[in-house]
């Protein structure tokens, strides 16, 4: 990737891409087309954004129903029902903080950690990647684990990435933004509910969603945990089939969480939701 100018446009061209971010265009497209989204768009975007939630919890373990996500209201207990609540304040967050994305992605990611966190750690561990001999706690993934030195160099060399002025589809960048981090885990804590966060972060900054009504975490929770370890496993390898088949993996994701959304203006515009 460090032998282009712009190694993220480059990332367009693999095999399957291309075609990837035209039908997730084509998919974001139709909802934003919707009727419904001309008068009631921020109820659109509040329950995408309570789906995001869900979706994201049960990648990380607490598969709980819509509803009980939606009718429960204490999440302090532990386990499950802090996984969901961690989900739920990210998605909350996610949104305050474009302008911020957009001139430091590290502060986002910090803050995105103490959120998500909600005191379950130690605070000296919170909000800042981990340092060598520090534990990560993300039983789910069993990747090999990048030690502190990498974590560091690979985080700095994303914010540059990001920072720069890139031709890239949105779907790329936001697919490259959570791969690293599922990749390199930074935080001793909650680093696939942030991970996701970060992508729904990245794919609003980028213009692409800016209602943020096409929740990936839907589609990634639709797909399945297996394929979603399998397209990130891929996506370690670092070779151009293992990425590409990761960006494509993601596309997907966004396209059925566009789907969802359309569904939900079906369902406002008939008086059923």
């Amino acid at each position: 990737m460090s032998t282009t100018a712009d190694p993220l446009a480059a990332l367009a061209a693999l095999p399957g891409v291309a075609e990837s971010v035209d039908s997730v265009r084509k998919a974001v497209d139709r909802v934003y087309g919707h009727r419904v989204m001309r008068r009631r768009s921020n109820e659109v975007s509040s329950e995408a954004g309570l789906r995001s939630a869900r979706g994201s919890a049960a990648l990380s373990g607490a598969d709980w129903a819509l509803e009980e996500v939606r009718r429960r209201s204490d999440f302090s207990g532990e386990g499950q029902s802090r996984t969901v609540g961690a989900a739920l304040r990210l998605s909350a967050e996610a949104g305050q903080l474009l302008s911020v994305w957009r001139q430091s992605p590290l502060r986002v990611l910090a803050r995105l950690h103490l959120v998500a966190d909600g005191g379950g750690s130690d605070h000296d561990l919170v909000g800042r990647p981990r340092l060598s001999g520090e534990a990560v706690d993300e039983p789910l993934l069993e990747l090999p684990l990048p030690d502190a030195e990498e974590v560091a160099g690979r985080l700095d060399g994303l914010t540059r990435l990001l920072l720069a002025q890139t031709q890239a589809p949105a779907l790329v960048t936001a697919a490259v933004v959570h791969g690293e981090l599922l990749a390199l885990r930074p935080f001793v804590s909650c680093n696939g509910l942030v991970a996701r966060a970060a992508e729904r972060v990245a794919l609003v900054a980028s213009g692409l969603d800016p209602k943020a009504v096409c929740p990936a975490e839907v589609g990634h929770a639709e797909l399945g945990r297996a394929d979603y370890v399998a397209a990130l496993e891929g996506y370690v390898t670092g070779t151009p089939e293992g990425v590409g088949g990761w960006i494509v993996h993601c596309g997907r994701a966004v396209e059925l969480g566009a789907r969802e959304s359309t569904a939900v203006c079906e369902a406002l515009q008939r008086g059923a939701a």
